[in-house]
């Protein structure tokens, strides 16, 4: 955190824009704070994390397209900011508070509460300000043992089992690799990683999405069903999708 003279940076996501836009006019009225950035998207606001942008506290809406906000809590990169999460549903406290994060506020936000949020920011030790982090690199360093591949995600090597995998989304420069149980955000292009993937049930069937053909459990209205999940099939893969099904 900055000295206790020096107004406090803050992010905010959330893709509602009248929410955001309370938040912000919350923000600037608040003689403590400064309003950093603003972001519609948290693959978006990411990018400005992990290339090092200021931030010392984090409003955070939770329910978002993509990735969600308990999602993005677990890829801050290290030191981690300040996290206060807004949202409409209470019921969310519980998985919240085990992320670890500072305060809890429901919408549509009292000022007065805001307050006292920012009131318990403050009251937290100082710690040094981080240097800039490096860009998120691109998942080109990846290796493959059977099933398994091991991409750089988070600033770490992480070990996935690929039969696991529903599908792969491109996200303006991430891609997100999604399980029934988790997402994993990687660095780099959709087409990177297709072209590096050495599983050949792995099959581009939209320009924004890659689906593991063993994980497919119908195709209805060119919409792929992966358990839980759907997935778009675009007309110009509509064929080498059908060949690719039919030769399983």
């Amino acid at each position: 955190m900055p000295s206790p003279a020096a107004p406090l940076a803050c992010v905010i996501i959330d893709d509602n824009e009248i929410n955001r836009l309370t938040l912000e006019r919350a923000v600037q009225r608040h003689d403590q704070l400064v309003l950093a950035a603003s972001f519609p998207d948290a693959v978006e606001a990411l990018s400005y994390l992990h290339a090092g942008g200021v931030v010392d506290v984090l409003l955070l809406d939770i329910e978002m397209p993509h990735i969600t906000g308990l999602e993005l809590v677990k890829l801050l990169p290290e030191p981690r900011p300040a996290v206060i999460l807004v949202t409409t549903h209470a019921a969310f406290a519980v998985d919240a508070f085990e992320l670890q994060v500072l305060d809890y506020l429901v919408k549509p936000v009292n000022y007065a509460r805001f307050c006292q949020a920012i009131a318990r920011v403050m009251e937290l030790p100082l710690v040094p300000a981080p240097a800039p982090a490096a860009p998120v690199p691109a998942p080109t360093d990846i290796s493959t043992t059977g099933t398994d591949l091991f991409v750089k995600t988070g600033g770490k090597l992480l070990r996935i089992n690929f039969e696991d995998v529903l599908y792969i989304e491109a996200l303006s420069t991430y891609v997100l690799l999604v399980t029934e149980k988790q997402k994993h955000i990687v660095g780099g292009t959709l087409k990177n990683i297709e072209e590096r993937l050495p599983f050949r049930h792995f099959v581009r069937v939209h320009r924004s999405y890659i689906v593991n053909l063993h994980r497919v459990e119908a195709l209805e209205d060119n919409m792929l069903k992966l358990g839980q999940h759907e997935v778009p099939v675009s007309r110009g893969y509509q064929d080498e999708l059908m060949q690719r099904l039919q030769s399983l």
